[in-house]
């Protein structure tokens, strides 16, 4: 017979396999429709919305605090997806937190839709800042956090760049500058799906980071536990770099890692036999 300590241990063990279990599951069903809506109109960027898709997840669910309700309001937390081709994923996320309605997900890609390749600030609930051009986004956020310090308020920024994007001049530039300006609550997470290994070995971002006077950490950024307490973390004075080893196309053997299917939609078989094998 259990004793009341073992029945409790026993009984938060099932809550958290359960937990762990629903959120497998959560993560299967976003990526299912991130596949279903860019199949329907050959458009979108699967594995690249696939690699961030967990930090998506925990950014709007766990520390962001963003709801229908607070999206003007000024002292929110803000996110930029500097990376705009993966924006598919960003536009699940945001339709299953209730910010966007997920009507448009029908008609994303489409003309006249609000919904493009990249995400549009003037047309869609929750986004921060129109990107596309790799690069430009970043610069944004450093902006927006240097703002909300100038306003002293609570105000935290994140932006996730790619790590190809990486080989772009402004993003040393605005990381010297947040640096230079202490910009503590401003956090870059860095998509390390080595998906532009193929074209450049940009070396050790933890290690570039920190010589730009960071605080940085390296984490499994499928993990969102560790994302969470990656994202948790603050060091006064000291902005936050975040570098996420990912997978390009993580949970569909058949894109994972390939550059084949950087922006290329499955056949009707092929369709079938992703869905079928999500993980």
């Amino acid at each position: 017979m259990l004793s009341v300590a073992s029945a409790r241990q026993s009984d938060n063990l099932g809550a958290a396999g359960n937990m762990e279990v629903d959120q497998v599951q959560r993560m299967i069903r976003l990526k299912r429709k991130i596949i279903e809506v860019a199949t329907a109109c050959n458009e979108g960027h699967i594995p690249a919305a696939f690699s961030i898709l967990d930090i998506l997840w925990v950014l709007y669910d766990r520390i962001l605090g963003i709801t229908p309700e607070t999206l003007d309001d000024p002292d929110r937390h803000r996110f930029i997806l500097s990376k705009g081709h993966a924006s598919i994923g960003l536009y699940i996320v945001l339709a299953e937190r209730g910010i966007l309605d997920p009507s448009h997900l029908e008609r994303f890609g489409m003309f006249g839709s609000i919904l493009g390749g990249h995400p549009d600030r003037t047309k869609v609930p929750g986004i921060e800042a129109s990107t596309g051009s790799l690069g430009h986004g970043f610069p944004m956020a450093a902006g927006l956090a240097l703002g909300a310090k100038i306003r002293k308020t609570s105000s935290k920024v994140y932006a996730i760049v790619g790590d190809g994007e990486c080989n772009e001049g402004t993003i040393w530039e605005s990381a010297m500058f947040a640096a230079h300006r202490e910009l503590d609550n401003l956090y870059c997470i860095v998509d390390q799906n080595h998906s532009g290994d193929i074209a450049l070995h940009a070396g050790d971002f933890r290690q570039k980071f920190e010589s730009f006077g960071w605080h940085t950490v390296r984490i499994n950024g499928h993990d969102q536990d560790e994302i969470y307490r990656a994202l948790s973390q603050h060091v006064p004075g000291k902005p936050v770099a975040v570098i996420a080893e990912t997978i390009k196309g993580n949970g569909c053997k058949i894109m994972e890692n390939s550059p084949e299917w950087t922006h290329k939609y499955p056949r009707p078989d092929e369709l079938e036999a992703m869905l079928q094998t999500l993980r």
